[in-house]
């Protein structure tokens, strides 16, 4: 790491940049990175189950869609590790975990084929949506306080995508699947 005199007395120090890839903050940083790529590899593993569950035409589109973009979040977090000289390295993300299996016990609570359990994927979708917009939103601040503005950018790209897949969902939900559940 480069180091810089201080003005009038020769003495070395560690550059800003270097202090804050050693700060606590920065840890925290990391592991929360830690945490959204366990959080994203699993919803990899997940998304399909919910696909397959759906009766809508448009839920299922809308979340094979997101599963390819989801693809596309897990790679772009590897890319963030390799940009802050780290590996690729995901810590069980104790909520989304909870968020996937509650999402799996509405499928088992609810009936095939109808559009309550169209609702019911797209409320648990959406809670899902929720935590990553928080959880995206987080570390790109975190990122831009630090400097950090190539990792913010591309985290900021993700958090777009997560916005707009909740917005569908919502869009889904209000124009046809709640009043067809609700008439079931």
């Amino acid at each position: 790491m480069p180091t810089s005199k201080s003005a009038g007395n020769g003495n070395t120090r560690k550059s800003t940049s270097d202090k804050m890839e050693h700060s606590k903050f920065h840890d925290l940083f990391l592991e929360e990175l830690e945490d959204i790529y366990w959080a994203e590899k699993n919803l990899v593993k997940a998304l399909p189950k919910m696909q397959n569950a759906a009766s809508s035409d448009d839920l299922r589109n809308c979340i094979a869609d997101h599963l390819e973009q989801t693809k596309g979040h897990v790679t772009r977090l590897e890319q963030v590790f390799g940009l802050l000289g780290k590996k690729a390295r995901a810590k069980k993300c104790e909520a989304m975990e909870g968020l996937i299996a509650e999402a799996q016990e509405l499928l088992g609570d609810t009936e095939e084929d109808t559009a309550v359990r169209d609702a019911g994927i797209i409320i648990s979708s959406q809670k899902v949506e929720h935590y990553e917009i928080a959880a995206y939103g987080s570390l790109c601040t975190l990122a831009n306080t630090m400097g950090h503005t190539d990792v913010a950018k591309i985290l900021e790209q993700t958090l777009q995508e997560e916005k707009n897949a909740d917005s569908l969902l919502t869009e889904i939900a209000e124009s046809t699947v709640n009043e067809a559940a609700l008439a079931e």
